[in-house]
């Protein structure tokens, strides 16, 4: 089920969502997070990139495992792969928060929304973090004996 789509890997194209997503919701995160009236005015919409960057993540662990089992284990970038979906998840749970609770707020914050926007700050940069060093990894498994048996020269020309 998560293997091909139209005959091509799917984990590489559902990759693309999660390193476009994941890290506009972490700065979402952290700018609802700094600035209250931003959360009120766009809150939603990081609530959404977060919601859907979690479910392209979990998709890129299901469909990375089945091309594992094509092309071999990339022992490396699975160790750390298997926690992007995890703190994507988190994510969206603490700005979901942070918005709900920032929603039912007057007009300044309460300690509790104070709190949920230093942990969902916390939480941002760590899923930031995260999703770098498991990209960077899957990169490197893909890219580097490629790159290190080829020269630069000129685009072919016709």
């Amino acid at each position: 089920m998560f293997d091909t789509i139209l005959g091509l890997p799917l984990h590489p194209l559902v990759v693309h969502v999660v390193v476009v997503l994941l890290p506009l919701a972490c700065v979402g995160a952290v700018a609802i997070a700094i600035v209250p009236g931003w959360n009120r005015r766009f809150g939603i919409l990081v609530v959404g990139c977060a919601f859907v960057a979690t479910g392209a993540a979990v998709l890129a662990k299901e469909s990375g495992e089945r091309l594992a089992s094509r092309v071999g284990l990339p022992i490396t970038h699975a160790a750390e792969a298997k926690w992007v979906p995890v703190f994507s998840g988190l994510l969206f749970l603490a700005v979901a928060a942070l918005w709900w609770y920032d929603r039912s707020q007057p007009e300044r914050r309460a300690n509790v929304t104070k709190a949920i926007a230093v942990v969902t700050v916390v939480v941002a940069v760590i899923a930031l973090g995260w999703v770098a060093v498991a990209g960077h990894s899957g990169a490197t498994d893909v890219w580097t004996k490629v790159i290190q048996s080829t020269t630069p020269g000129a685009y072919p020309s016709e």
